[in-house]
């Protein structure tokens, strides 16, 4: 069974620091693109970001280009967003997907796991 635990959010001021990490089981980690998406109350999925399966290629929205990083540890099967430079639109439940952009966000296809929520307030 895919499974897919997030963990990291929590609340930080404008300007502050996270980093998200998302435990993979289940599946042969280190051959699937990954993804992060995030949802914001009352709006629909938002791709943030992906990265090949070795970990090479990233790929950002424009609205974190700049300000996250993805990377992952296929070693611990455990994929990372690294967010800085936060801001209140960045809140959101933020959701690990298994796959590229074209299917992040359809969740019964990403097999998202339960979200970390992020909140970014002063």
């Amino acid at each position: 069974e895919v499974q897919l635990v997030e963990s990291g959010g929590g609340m930080v001021q404008p300007g502050g620091s996270l980093r998200l990490s998302c435990a993979a089981s289940g599946f042969t980690f280190s051959i699937y693109f990954m993804s992060w998406v995030r949802q914001a109350p009352g709006k629909g999925p938002e791709w943030v970001s992906s990265i090949s399966s070795g970990g090479s290629s990233t790929y950002y929205a424009d609205s974190v280009k700049g300000r996250f990083t993805i990377s992952r540890d296929n070693a611990k099967n455990t994929l990372y967003l690294q967010m800085n430079s936060l801001k209140p639109e960045d809140t959101a439940l933020y959701y690990c997907a298994r796959g590229p952009k074209s299917i992040a966000t359809i969740r019964h296809l990403a097999s998202w796991g339960q979200g970390t929520q992020v909140t970014v307030s002063s």
